[in-house]
């Protein structure tokens, strides 16, 4: 390394400044302020401690070369250094955004400072990469006449489609909805990632031979037999978009809807869809409700920033789990990621986080919901049981449901293909990441069920490179997981 001393010299973890509360709930635009300076970025990377065995590269499944472009950045050799993230990610700028960084827990610096800013000088890095015109489309050296079907068009299925593309093949990506992108497009609010760098790397994919079909429902507008007739293989990156649902009395309820029911709402308005009614607000929305949330991961929070940006007047979210300790869990040593209490730019904003309480039924009149009855739980023995004498009852205009999702919707293409399932319901694959139906294979949520976009990205990239073999008998593609590998973590 440059500095071998600069963990020593730079002890602090310095991250860009969010935007006040009060400005960033008038808009939909990332939280964070612009123009985190290149200098402080330079000192931060000098962190990186040239320790004997990176524990980094075992916390990122895509294998990212994590301490050579922090070298490289550190010395200010940015073309570089954007040269070796690209090796192993296709995506930095998502990944840069949206992953939850288990490089960072795993960082030996980790042990008794904190982490280098990995994430941050990952997002760095390709932005500066695009600011100076150096993300260009790659070109394939020859072409192979092979044409591929890509599935979806979330972060799997993009990074699948962009590497087989660049290895010759003819990519088309199906979408069934209107827009390109899956979870990073409808899923994801404009705050935690704006739109524009999705089409900023569509634009380079388009460029480079990729084609993308948008509101095509696969297995209705084309049939599983058409699909297999038209294509040489076919890659299915669905996702796991099945819903975990409810089913307590008042479910039925108006008024109670799935998160995926929610979300899409709000970025459609974003992207300047004429979805809203005459007060300008779209069919699902937050403004002037009691809202609130089941379910207190990620997608919970998404909720939660979208709600209070729409100007909910009151928002709750619930988690069945118990609050987390404020360090790190002495169940999750390191270098595993660790349990601990998190708090994202939305639950700055606002609301109230309710731990360890478990909904028991939904109220209304009139047919809408009029609130919810619950009451605290607690671990006994593996299993939640209630805590006698905490019931109560709590109003609700609006209820999302943000617990999750439990597999891959199966009528349709699955079913019509023959595809077989794990224990879990999810698509089965072997270690070639192909399904028990010649030329068909999986990667993404398909497959594994619900997990990281760093996850999504390795499975895309490692079955192109197993589809490109199964085209062309080998393969220059890198393979940076196994379905054997993804089974074990």
């Amino acid at each position: 390394m440059a500095d071998a001393q600069g963990f020593l010299k730079h002890t602090h973890r310095e991250l860009p400044t969010r935007r006040p509360v009060e400005l960033r709930l008038m808009d939909w635009k990332e939280v964070y302020e612009q123009g985190y300076p290149k200098q402080t970025l330079q000192r931060q990377a000098s962190r990186c401690m040239d320790c004997g065995i990176p524990f980094c590269h075992n916390g990122c499944p895509l294998g990212n070369l994590i301490p050579e472009w922090n070298d490289l950045v550190y010395k200010g050799q940015w073309r570089e250094g954007i040269d070796r993230l690209h090796a192993t990610n296709n995506f930095p700028e998502f990944t840069g955004r949206l992953c939850p960084a288990p490089c960072e827990a795993s960082c030996v610096l980790g042990i008794n400072q904190d982490p280098v800013t990995i994430k941050q000088v990952e997002v760095d890095l390709i932005e500066n990469a695009f600011d100076e015109g150096w993300v260009t489309p790659v070109y394939p050296t020859r072409l192979t006449g092979k044409r591929v079907a890509v599935v979806g068009s979330g972060p799997a299925g993009l990074a699948a489609a962009q590497q087989l593309t660049r290895a010759g093949h003819t990519v088309t990506v199906f979408e069934r909805a209107d827009r390109i992108g899956g979870l990073l497009r409808y899923g994801i609010p404009e705050f935690k990632m704006e739109k524009r760098f999705i089409d900023r790397r569509l634009a380079q994919m388009e460029a480079e031979g990729t084609i993308f079909k948008t509101g095509v429902n696969v297995g209705v507008d084309i049939t599983a037999e058409q699909l297999r007739e038209t294509y040489d293989a076919v890659v299915l990156s669905g996702g796991a978009t099945l819903a975990r649902d409810l089913p307590i009395a008042g479910r039925e309820l108006d008024g109670i809807h799935q998160a995926m029911e929610f979300l899409p709402w709000a970025n459609k308005v974003q992207l300047g869809d004429d979805v809203t009614d005459e007060d300008g607000l779209p069919p699902i929305h937050a403004r002037g409700k009691k809202v609130i949330i089941i379910g207190g991961g990620d997608t919970g929070a998404d909720c939660l920033g979208t709600s209070h940006r729409q100007g909910a007047a009151s928002v709750h979210q619930f988690e069945i789990m118990p609050r987390p300790p404020e360090e790190r869990a002495a169940s999750t040593p390191w270098p595993t990621y660790p349990l601990m209490y998190r708090v994202s730019s939305a639950h700055e904003e606002g609301g109230e986080r309710v731990f360890s309480v478990n909904t028991e039924r939904f109220i209304g009149e009139d047919g809408k919901v009029t609130g919810l009855q619950a009451h605290e739980v607690t671990m006994v023995n593996g299993r939640f049981e209630k805590v006698d004498g905490t019931d109560f009852t709590l109003e609700a205009d609006l209820v999302l449901l943000a617990m999750g999702f439990t597999g891959p919707e199966k009528p349709g293409l699955l079913e019509d293909l023959g595809v077989g399932y794990d224990q879990r319901g999810n698509v089965q694959r072997d270690k070639n990441w192909a399904t028990n139906i010649p030329g068909v294979f999986v990667a993404g949520d398909m497959g594994r069920g619900q997990s990281l976009i760093v996850w999504a990205i390795a499975e895309g990239r490692a079955a192109a490179a197993a589809v490109d073999r199964f085209l062309e008998g080998e393969t220059a593609l890198p393979a940076p997981i196994t379905p054997t590998m993804v089974a074990q973590r």
